[in-house]
């Protein structure tokens, strides 16, 4: 017995609006991109959000931030950022200070050994980014930033730094 064909005109569409199906395209876009980036990153036992870390530490160096300014410019909010941070200190890849003059505020710095992790590491990360994007031309890729911005810029809360980089 033959199985009776739903008409084309009959189907649900797959997504319930343009909104949901540019979602969901770039949910399963990050996705596939992170499969890659955890990939290298597990092998330095590092997530993404402590290679984000160190990498703005060294932005820096050979001055120090603080923890809040960390915070705003890492790429993830993330509520665990003092633990985080005690796993890279436990490695030895920063170091935090407090102030004298204030308790509360705390300086970060990246170390040595953070800066030699970010160079043994800087071939391999530079090799994933190709291998996430390195198929788009440099115009595309262009583009593909400033809409993943105008997207963001609504959302984005007042006192994150990404809008103005």
């Amino acid at each position: 017995m033959a199985i009776p064909l739903t008409p084309p005109s009959s189907r649900k569409p797959r997504f319930d609006s343009p909104e949901q199906e540019a979602f969901l395209n770039l949910w399963r876009t990050y996705d596939c991109l992170k499969a890659l980036e955890e990939e290298l990153f597990a092998k330095f036992h590092l997530s993404a959000q402590q290679y984000n870390a160190i990498r703005l530490l060294r932005s820096v160096y050979p001055d120090s931030m603080q923890t809040q300014a960390l915070g705003k410019r890492l790429i993830s909010r993330s509520p665990d950022t003092t633990r985080m941070l005690d796993r890279l200190e436990q490695r030895e890849l920063i170091v935090r200070e407090r102030r004298n003059e204030n308790r509360r505020v705390v300086e970060i710095a990246i170390t040595k050994q953070g800066l030699d992790l970010l160079d043994e590491m800087a071939t391999e990360v530079q090799a994933m980014h190709k291998r996430q994007l390195g198929h788009l031309n440099i115009a595309e890729q262009h583009e593909l930033t400033a809409l993943l911005k105008r997207i963001r810029e609504p959302h984005e809360d007042a006192s994150c730094d990404w809008l103005d980089e």
